[in-house]
């Protein structure tokens, strides 16, 4: 076949490959070889230059010819816009083996050899004693945290079961209901005072993450730290909202 009235330096052509289901659409000089085509194409489609059959598509999808000549140019084909680039890979691989990344082997590296290595994040940390590599700091907070969980225990022994309170948290307009619950928890460390509002201001029933720890409805329960409960003759007030 004789190549007529292609001037333009470049093609835009799709590259299909044996080896995916997926197209590219890539641009290429038509002053490429066949050989360094190939090369190119290893990179796109996975399979080895060496291994490469090449097939020319129209851009009807009809067969024109192949690509065979290592020192022939691509312009020297009927290659143009929209045309195809069907990559054959005869290296044994089989179709769709480089899409799937759960068969590549991955490299692990364990505990023992992170540990000694100088270039990780680890061992930039340990060098400069940050974060919990910092003795001294994790003490103090450790410290800290001790103090301040003796603190609450002993706020929280004032607040009994019971009770009726008014709570006062930050951002919040004051809320009073009745003490239902004092204690550690397991959704977070410290003491909690659990409160059934007087009407449906909290935010469960008495329960979180599947753990029930007092018994009300729904949105009438809260957890709150004992600093922000107070104790004391609080009548129920009517908010109103069962008017809403």
């Amino acid at each position: 076949m004789e190549v007529t009235g292609l001037t333009a330096p470049t093609v835009t052509v799709f590259v299909s490959s044996s080896l995916s289901n997926f197209r590219s659409e890539k641009r290429y000089s038509r002053s490429l070889t066949i050989a360094e085509l190939k090369c190119k194409l290893e990179l796109l489609v996975g399979s080895p230059a060496s291994c490469m059959e090449l097939e020319l598509y129209g851009a009807d999808n009809k067969f024109y010819c192949k690509l065979e000549q290592e020192d022939a140019l691509l312009g020297s084909y009927p290659v143009d816009d929209g045309c195809r680039i069907h990559v054959i890979d005869h290296s044994g691989a089989h179709l769709g083996e480089y899409e799937d990344v759960s068969r590549v082997e991955k490299y692990q590296l364990s505990q023992e050899a992170y540990d000694q290595r100088q270039d990780t994040v680890r061992s930039f940390l340990k060098r400069s004693k940050l974060g919990r590599y910092n003795e001294e700091e994790r003490a103090q907070q450790e410290a800290e945290a001790a103090q301040q969980l003796i603190e609450e225990k002993a706020l929280a022994s004032t607040i009994p079961v019971g009770s009726r309170c008014e709570v006062r948290a930050s951002k919040q307009s004051p809320r009073r209901g009745t003490v239902m619950y004092v204690g550690l928890t397991d959704f977070k460390p410290g003491y909690w005072i659990g409160v059934r509002y007087d009407e449906p201001l909290g935010k469960n029933d008495g329960s979180v993450n599947g753990k029930r720890y007092f018994e009300c409805q729904a949105k009438y329960g809260a957890f709150v730290k004992p600093s922000v409960v107070t104790v004391g003759d609080f009548p129920e007030e009517d908010y109103g909202l069962d008017e809403m």
